[in-house]
């Protein structure tokens, strides 16, 4: 299995369905895209993920930095 947005040939099973065999769900561990084997081909095929929205490792390496979640507001 490769990752449909980046081609990269490392993804993980994250978790599993309660029922067991009905979805599960998987990361990339190079760009960190998440999906459900459940979704369509568009989310889980490399071939039919758009093309605009594709990554290579360099797009990956020259990415801004995500910013950090501010704390909760507390009252």
């Amino acid at each position: 299995m490769i990752c449909p947005r980046c081609a990269h040939d490392t993804v993980d099973t994250v978790t599993t369905s309660p029922v067991p065999g009905v979805w599960d769900v998987l990361q990339c561990v190079r760009c960190l895209y998440m999906w459900r084997t459940t979704e369509p081909d568009r989310r889980t095929r490399r071939e039919a993920y758009p093309v605009e929205f594709r990554m290579t490792q360099a797009d990956i390496d020259a990415a801004p930095e995500v910013p950090v979640v501010p704390p909760l507001r507390v009252g």
